[in-house]
């Protein structure tokens, strides 16, 4: 491996230079320091190189924000189910009350 020497003297000047990060933090967004398996970065980073353009960590973001909604989505859908479902119990005449579910029984 070649040796390269830095140079001796550069002719920059930084007196209006500040400290901190160069863009600002998007509001709404935090950044974090996070591990993940090789192959999901390897998928998400082949997406954006097959679209030719983007960033393989907003495409995580989504994937992470579209989970959620799916998640909270799946949940009102049960609910409205169960509540639905005990409707049309108490409204049928002669209907018995639901039955509890019970503990099994563990043979000694």
């Amino acid at each position: 491996m070649k040796k390269v020497a830095a140079e001796t003297c550069r002719d920059i000047d930084f007196t209006r230079a500040r400290r901190g990060a160069v863009t600002k933090a998007e509001p709404g967004k935090t950044k974090i320091s996070i591990r993940l398996d090789n192959r999901v970065l390897a998928y998400f980073r082949s997406v954006v190189e097959d679209a030719g353009e983007g960033n393989y960590q907003t495409l995580i973001n989504d994937a992470l924000v579209a989970y959620i909604q799916q998640k909270s989505m799946l949940e009102a859908v049960r609910q409205v189910v169960r509540e639905e479902v005990a409707g049309s119990r108490a409204a049928r005449p002669g209907a018995r009350k639901p039955r509890q579910a019970r503990t099994p029984r563990i043979p000694l």
